[in-house]
């Protein structure tokens, strides 16, 4: 199914949003909405968008996830950088 990645896309924003709701609409054209459910009402947040915008626009809303990176993947980044010549 194609819609899998963008349903997956706003679950994790759903867990990253505590307190909003968001939801996914499919168009008859096969482009993807944004909806945000409140006491008010639905607001829309996005044009319809191909599943790659989609993915990209939602992952870039709400609060994002740190990634931990260990003292080892640290150190290593740290030795990938090049040394200047002298």
């Amino acid at each position: 199914m194609r819609s899998t990645r963008a349903s997956a896309a706003v679950a994790r924003l759903n867990r990253r949003s505590e307190g909003r709701d968001y939801a996914l609409v499919l168009t008859n054209t096969g482009l993807f909405k944004l909806r945000e459910r409140t006491v008010d009402g639905v607001s829309e947040l996005c044009d319809p968008l191909t599943l790659d915008e989609f993915v990209r626009f939602v992952d870039a809303m709400g609060p994002q996830k740190l990634v931990r990176i260990t003292k080892n993947e640290a150190e290593f980044a740290r030795q990938l950088v090049k040394k200047p010549k002298t």
